[in-house]
């Protein structure tokens, strides 16, 4: 099946996909809701399977490309889920590398946020994408299952064993002791609060249209931050004033864009909310920051 893009699609129906990726609608009234829009031959199990993610699309750098190095990694997480695993993905050549930590969205580390620590690592990074499901058994194989799971997880526990995995990143062997953090939906919200929690082990964040922390915690931020949201993604958007604003006041250092008519998740190669034009520069700008921050590369 080909990719449909967004602009293919009635916004209200990429708006049902988004409340039913985070959990804010169900599957039965989901389906029940696209209905409206199966009309003209088009039917509701057609809407579904063109909406839902297709990780073959995801695959910009394979497993075994020669550039790179994976692994499985275990990790402790006393705080959090006590043993933790994730992808380890490094570049091929060289000894020590600025280390960068991978946040996945609401439903565990899926094959696209694998794919973004191996596009990491071929831009010279050591990146670490956890599996917040390890607990449970790791990442089920779909987004629905992963979904009803991470909701499973306690949330404190769940930001520690993110916190476990930077400090890990920090004194790992190939890591140079810089470590940035990107995250993606839930994981952009996490970034967030790994800035806030460990400001002494985060030294660039990067939040893909993440959930904004309270502004009466901004204080606490040291990092330098590089915001990516998108115009049609009303729920974040409707933080992104008072989050920048607080920024400003403190002299936080950050860049915020806003992708024009683009939606939430438009980075996820994976559905038709992806955006290319804005996908692809969000990743150019995101790589400039880390290697300006973390590798002092201009």
């Amino acid at each position: 099946m080909d990719r449909k893009r967004a602009a293919q699609f009635d916004q209200e129906v990429l708006d049902l996909y988004d409340d039913y990726a985070h959990g804010r609608l169900s599957r039965r009234d989901y389906i029940k809701q696209l209905g409206a829009f199966a009309v003209g031959g088009i039917t509701v199990e057609s809407l579904l399977a063109s909406l839902a993610p297709n990780y073959a699309w995801a695959e910009q750098v394979k497993a075994d490309d020669s550039r790179i190095k994976t692994e499985r990694v275990t990790y402790n997480s006393p705080k959090g889920a006590g043993k933790m695993q994730g992808l380890l993905a490094y570049p091929s050549k060289g000894k020590k590398f600025p280390a960068v930590l991978v946040i996945h969205e609401n439903r565990g580390l899926n094959p696209y946020i694998e794919d973004v620590a191996r596009r990491l690592a071929t831009e010279g990074f050591l990146a670490l994408a956890p599996d917040a499901l390890t607990p449970l058994g790791g990442y089920p194989g779909n987004d629905d299952e992963g979904r009803v799971l991470q909701r499973k997880r306690d949330k404190e526990k769940m930001a520690e064993d993110f916190v476990a995995a930077a400090k890990w990143l920090e004194t790992n062997k190939r890591s140079t002791g810089k470590v940035g953090v990107v995250g993606f939906c839930f994981g952009g919200g996490m970034v967030y609060e790994l800035a806030l929690r460990i400001p002494d082990v985060i030294d660039a964040g990067v939040p893909y249209y993440g959930r904004q922390p309270d502004v009466a915690e901004v204080p606490k931020i040291k990092a330098p931050l590089q915001i990516h949201n998108a115009s049609l993604d009303k729920r974040i958007m409707a933080g992104a004033p008072a989050l920048e604003q607080a920024l400003k006041k403190n002299n936080i250092p950050f860049e915020a864009f806003v992708y024009k008519n683009a939606n939430h998740g438009f980075h996820n190669d994976t559905t038709p909310r992806y955006d290319e034009d804005s996908a692809k520069l969000a990743w150019k700008r995101t790589i400039a920051f880390f290697k300006k921050q973390l590798a002092n590369q201009s």
